[in-house]
């Protein structure tokens, strides 16, 4: 038989088998559009807006569907009813981290983010009871944020109320609190070792967000086919760790058990006293290794700086775009706090408008827009539909965050969303920008707090002035694979 004849005939039978496969369970799963074979559902999504393609397959097939990411099906929660059923009620059934092909490359399964199982459970709660529970020494992490917002504060002045780009100075500020807390020291914005790192952790977003990578995630064989795709994101990594190795290295000369003074000491004190445990009862390895820390603090930095820089940038843009909204902030800023001391968190009580400013923001700008996807650890039987053990699940924040029902004008950016008819704050169940559940966002506590003490302190010392007439402000977020970023901008910050 001619060899043409016989590759048209494999190919064939390849599609007939992949097309098989993917309509031959869908009679369990929630329905949803009919995938092309191979490819999925790829050709069928706005990946310029992903959300919005979402919204209208739920029109179709209701707030519970499949899509088909290459052959492997994805199921979609839309609508708050549904991710709330999902990651709140049946919390720990919906607890796994979805594949990242790409990122199990880097990672190793370890750390806290795309991590599984008792690996993640380890790590997590590791990491909530030493950022919640232990004040990091004499200091507590409040102590830290309100440094970190005077040192921000002192750098704004150096630009001397020019047109500036304040990408670089609002991404150092939460950086460095993530250094304080980790690595017991905070770095000047100048220095070499921290521009290097800043600059390692900036090239990881970018490169996470590559059309290249997603379609990498989505076909993995393309790894493999195309070793250079991920070698910036490996090299990048392999210096983050570098660096923080040697952090370790100095810590350990240096560690009094009884005095510990960072994330790392507290983790080399945990990996002691788990060894010495291990050799009495000869139980398996640890979670708690060199590697495991390594990947662990590499994830906080990760998390803790891109977002809520990302976040406060926004913040600002929209305060640009809104001054009648600045203008009430910081008249509150003046009536509570005043100029002559510090903002902390006890004031965030009496500042209601504020408050509701901080929550609108990160409501309005849906920053995570599909959340990281999540996966069912076992089969579940959801709203008749049965999920099988490890199917990925996409949950949908933008659906609950811009749901008509519970916000009146959703598209639209207005702190009345957040406050009741007398002006108090009013909290909303809807609120989920760090996600929900099992799988909520580790260092919510700590974003909350920078992004109310930096906003504060740079309002309370600085007004802000547009270089273009605020009608002219654009907000739309650029499209981007992972996050939604605000366009670029300039600002003056001038001292009150």
């Amino acid at each position: 038989m001619d060899p043409a004849v016989l590759l048209v005939l494999a190919l064939s039978c390849l599609l007939l088998l992949t097309f098989w496969k993917q309509s031959s369970g869908r009679g369990k799963l929630p329905p949803g559009p009919t995938p092309f074979p191979i490819i999925g559902n790829i050709l069928q999504l706005d990946v310029r807006d992903i959300s919005k393609s979402l919204a209208n397959f739920s029109k179709v097939y209701g707030p519970v569907f499949t899509l088909y990411f290459g052959t492997k099906p994805t199921v979609v929660l839309h609508g708050y009813e549904a991710v709330k059923e999902a990651l709140i009620d049946l919390g720990e059934d919906f607890a796994g981290r979805g594949r990242f092909p790409i990122l199990e490359k880097v990672n190793k399964g370890l750390g806290i983010i795309f991590s599984n199982a008792k690996s993640w459970k380890e790590m997590r709660r590791f990491s909530l009871m030493t950022l919640r529970n232990f004040g990091m020494g004499k200091r507590s992490i409040e102590d830290r944020v309100q440094e970190e917002a005077r040192c921000l504060v002192e750098e704004l002045r150096k630009t001397n109320a020019s047109s500036c780009d304040p990408t670089f100075i609002l991404g150092c500020a939460p950086c460095n609190v993530i250094c304080s807390i980790i690595f017991h020291n905070r770095f000047d914005y100048k220095d070499k070792d921290f521009l290097k790192l800043m600059e390692k952790l900036n090239e990881d977003i970018k490169n996470l967000s590559s059309p290249w990578l997603q379609i990498c995630n989505i076909f993995p064989f393309l790894i493999k086919c195309f070793p250079g795709i991920c070698n910036n994101l490996l090299k990048d990594a392999d210096y983050t760790r570098k660096f923080i190795m040697e952090k370790v290295r100095e810590h350990e000369k240096s560690l009094d058990v009884e005095n510990p003074r960072d994330f790392i000491d507290c983790f080399l004190i945990k990996m002691e006293q788990v060894n010495y445990s291990q050799q009495l009862t000869l139980c398996p390895q640890s979670e708690f290794n060199y590697e495991s820390l390594v990947i662990t603090v590499s994830d906080l930095f990760g998390a803790g700086t891109e977002t809520t820089s990302t976040t406060l940038r926004y913040c600002l843009l929209l305060l640009l775009k809104h001054p009648e909204v600045r203008a009430k902030v910081q008249e509150e800023i003046e009536s509570v706090i005043g100029r002559h001391r510090s903002p902390c968190m006890q004031d965030r009580s009496r500042m209601p408008y504020t408050d509701a400013v901080i929550h609108e923001v990160q409501r309005f700008i849906d920053l995570i827009p599909t959340n990281l996807p999540h996966a069912v650890t076992r089969d579940v039987y959801f709203r008749n539909y049965l999920i099988p053990k490890g199917t990925t699940i996409i949950p949908s924040l933008t659906s609950v965050l811009h749901d008509e029902k519970e916000f009146s004008n959703p598209k639209v950016f207005d702190p009345g969303h957040f406050l009741d008819e007398s002006g108090n704050f009013k909290k909303s169940d809807y609120f989920m920008p760090f996600s929900a559940g099992k799988r909520v966002c580790v260092g919510e506590g700590l974003a909350r707090m920078e992004l109310f003490l930096f906003l504060t302190t740079i309002l309370q010392n600085f007004n802000l002035k547009s270089v273009v007439e605020p009608k002219d402000l654009d907000i739309t977020a650029v499209a981007n694979g992972l996050i939604a970023v605000p366009p670029p901008y300039h600002l003056c910050f001038i001292p009150v």
